[in-house]
């Protein structure tokens, strides 16, 4: 029996899990972390996330010899070393804000349409690592000077693992620096930051062995959306992903990347298979109903929040939710929107609310669907959202799709990356057609024919008016 381990690294938790050859998870260990944040700043030491990689994977493969491994983490997340692979810096993490000015730099000179056309990147943000690497050319130029090898998050975990110097397409999809057609540097966007691609890594397939640690093979693997996306089994069109945690992500994929449109926000990024996915995102979804839980049901599980819930009829008899409690994205970008209740009486209580909570983040979910321009005949729903059976019914009957939840909800992007890394030595001859037989689904939920049609109406137009 061959042993594969996937590592997924996200904001704030480090989480790896083994499987076995039948995609079967064997087990499992979580590391949480805080950043370091000021202002408009986040960042992390960069050794520090070794470190974190190191203990968790003593722990988890105590006893068992992996045969393979390959990891996935968030995108943008960028650190500088010098030759040697030394820190020049702390990680500035992806939730970073501080290059605004470079990103509006980076506009003027070269237009959205452009970028989009070239990086599938609809809008150029602080966040992106362009915009970074630019900000610290022009404010800690010694740093820059210094620069030698430019890693990602993935990249720098490889580089420590095997001593290669090697990067994967999908998490270069957002630096606004790589051709997500050619599958290569864009030159002249390097020119414009000042760096040389000497600087950065080689590119490489997802699914890739690149080296080894200690004799387990080391695979490039996928950002954190794609990873979990195959560990859901969501590698065919008419099937889509959305994952309800702190935020809303739809993951949606594609083999051809849409026109640009002047009007569309929706970031397209290369896929693991050579093709595309759009990936769509809100700053809140469970976020708002774990607001409202800690402000005013503090002593309630969110099982009970649930079953107060189902006592509400469809409609909150009325009461509308917006969710924006930080802002929204899509399908209108506008970080200075709110929430808001709208439509109470005196006959409404705190289960009105708690339904017209989790009313508006299915309402959300059409509306991003409406937004794509998706015709799926499925969604698998991942992350918390997924644990509630009211939140998929409502979703369902909202969206009018079947939704299904998968009995590996926690591990979705773990699995993929293992699948990713069973690919890499041979094991697996198809990424997409392990993930199908891997996908073991909990349970599945068709839309009833409630009627939710006024519900809906009544979302988009508080929507359309504070956003």
């Amino acid at each position: 029996m061959k042993y594969l381990l996937g590592a997924d690294v996200g904001t704030t938790s480090l989480k790896m899990a083994v499987f076995n050859e039948k995609s079967e998870p064997v087990r499992s260990v979580t590391r949480d972390y805080t950043l370091i944040a000021a202002g408009d700043r986040v960042e992390f030491p960069a050794e520090s996330y070794w470190e974190l990689f190191l203990d968790a994977f003593k722990e988890v493969s105590e006893g068992i010899e992996i045969a393979a491994l390959a990891i996935d983490t968030q995108c943008e997340t960028i650190i500088f070393t010098d030759e040697d692979g030394a820190p020049l810096y702390n990680a500035i993490v992806w939730l970073d804000n501080r290059a605004a000015k470079q990103a509006e730099s980076i506009t003027k000179s070269f237009g959205e349409r452009r970028v989009y056309e070239i990086t599938g990147q609809p809008e150029i943000t602080a966040t992106w690592p362009a915009c970074k690497l630019l900000w610290v050319k022009e404010n800690e130029p010694e740093v820059f000077a210094k620069t030698r090898r430019i890693f990602l998050l993935e990249d720098w975990l490889i580089w420590k693992l095997t001593g290669r110097f090697v990067t994967e397409k999908t998490l270069q999809s957002s630096t606004i620096y790589f051709n997500i057609h050619t599958e290569k540097w864009w030159d002249e966007m390097l020119q414009y930051i000042g760096i040389d691609s000497s600087v950065l890594p080689e590119l490489k397939n997802s699914g890739e062995t690149v080296g080894y640690y200690n004799g387990t093979a080391v695979v490039t693997g996928a950002i954190d959306q794609i990873a979990g996306a195959i560990g859901a089994g969501v590698t065919e069109k008419g099937i889509i992903s959305e994952m309800t945690g702190t935020t809303m992500v739809i993951y949606v994929p594609t083999d051809v990347a849409p026109p640009y449109a002047a009007d569309s926000k929706i970031p397209c990024h290369k896929c693991y298979d050579g093709g595309y996915c759009l990936l769509s995102w809100t700053p809140t979804a469970g976020m708002a109903l774990k607001w409202f839980k800690t402000q005013f049901c503090e002593s309630l599980s969110f099982q009970e929040l649930d079953e107060l819930a189902s006592a509400v009829a469809p409609g909150s008899e009325g009461l509308t939710f917006l969710p924006y409690l930080c802002g929204s994205t899509m399908p209108k970008y506008n970080p200075d929107a709110r929430g808001a209740f709208l439509g109470l009486t005196l006959e409404h209580t705190r289960a009105h609310a708690i339904r017209a909570i989790l009313e508006s983040i299915a309402c959300m979910l059409r509306r991003n669907l409406e937004y794509l321009g998706v015709d799926c005949k499925e969604i698998r729903s991942m992350g918390g959202g997924a644990s509630s059976p009211l939140w998929c019914r409502i979703k369902a009957d909202v969206t009018g799709k079947r939704i299904v939840t998968l009995k590996n909800n926690n591990e979705t992007a773990c699995l993929g990356s293992a699948i990713l890394a069973g690919k890499g030595i041979g094991l697996f001859e198809s990424v997409s057609e392990t993930a199908k037989k891997a996908v073991a689904v909990a349970k599945a939920y068709e839309p009833d024919g409630t009627d939710y049609s006024q519900c809906y109406k009544r979302f988009c137009d508080l929507e359309d008016k504070n956003t």
